[in-house]
């Protein structure tokens, strides 16, 4: 029989398994996101993980994201900022699973300068992942973005996350993309098109007026020849190109950025801030929450 733990990343989109024993990852499994099995997440994990009972059970389980969610499996607390990652695993959620000890991560909480709340769920543990691996993130001041649905830009001192705004501009493209007449339908994923769309919205971004250049995705269209991929490589352009404009202006900081997420869309990030003159650095998502998770304790 062998003895290994579980470390889960459990999104609203997909669920991430990994089975480690001595400190390596030696398999890996896939499931469907809280957003679609809900309160039934028990059976979901349960399914997930069937392959590896057969070896009996593991000997910890520990579970980060929208696991902890309100509709998710069990709620986790939120863990109040300023938190280094000691007061931000304190906060996690305890119990026996079928004899395992499993833990659901807790999610951080803070007020904007403008009284407004902000929450995050998974996005800490890339972060606090982040310090571990990256030692020297974790001393003087970073501002560590995680691109995605519900974009993260965070404020981290010391190792401490001290602030974060949540900006909705993955959601806000989805929107725009699939449910607007501005958003092509008829795209054929000419990958040059995107990219010349995506560069002209970044362009257009510089000034930070957003409403007034978005009717250009169907307008250039229209009256200019442009394609279906260049008008959704535009909209992704100018939409992260406005969201960082608006964002340096509320956050104090001069330095680089990092970025933590997936490859394809922090090259993004990337791009439109090189754009506007700000360096970045890239870090892998997925090895962050690993970390996050206490991969490296082991």
């Amino acid at each position: 029989m062998s003895s290994y733990k579980v470390l889960g990343d459990w999104g609203t989109s997909n669920l991430r398994l990994f089975r480690v024993q001595e400190g390596r990852i030696t398999a890996h499994r896939e499931g469907p996101g809280i957003g679609e099995v809900g309160r039934q997440a028990e059976s979901a994990f349960e399914r997930a993980i069937a392959p590896w009972l057969d070896d009996g059970p593991p000997v910890e389980i520990r579970l980060c994201g929208m696991a902890g969610a309100r509709d998710g499996w069990v709620e986790a607390p939120y863990a109040l900022c300023p938190a280094d990652a000691q007061a931000w695993r304190a906060a996690a959620i305890r119990f026996d699973w079928r004899g395992t000890p499993l833990s659901i991560m807790a999610g951080l909480t803070c007020t904007g300068a403008d009284g407004v709340p902000d929450v995050m769920r998974g996005e800490e543990t890339q972060i606090f992942g982040a310090c571990a691996a990256h030692p020297e993130l974790a001393q003087g001041r970073h501002l560590i973005v995680l691109p995605g649905t519900h974009n993260k830009w965070t404020l981290v001192e010391n190792g401490r996350v001290a602030a974060f705004r949540t900006v909705p501009t993955g959601e806000m493209f989805a929107l725009l993309r699939d449910r607007s007449t501005l958003g092509p339908k008829d795209a054929t994923g000419d990958a040059d098109q995107e990219a010349a769309g995506f560069a002209e919205g970044l362009d257009r971004a510089g000034d930070g007026r957003l409403l007034t250049s978005l009717f250009a995705a169907r307008s250039m269209r229209l009256r200019s020849g442009k394609s279906a991929d260049w008008a959704l490589g535009y909209l992704s352009g100018l939409l992260i190109g406005c969201e960082i404009a608006e964002i340096r202006a509320t956050l104090s900081h001069s330095g680089d950025v990092v970025l933590i997420g997936d490859q394809r869309l922090s090259a993004r990030y990337a791009m439109a801030l090189d754009a506007q003159g700000v360096g970045s650095r890239l870090l892998d998502g997925e090895a962050c929450a690993l970390a996050g998770l206490g991969l490296m304790e082991n």
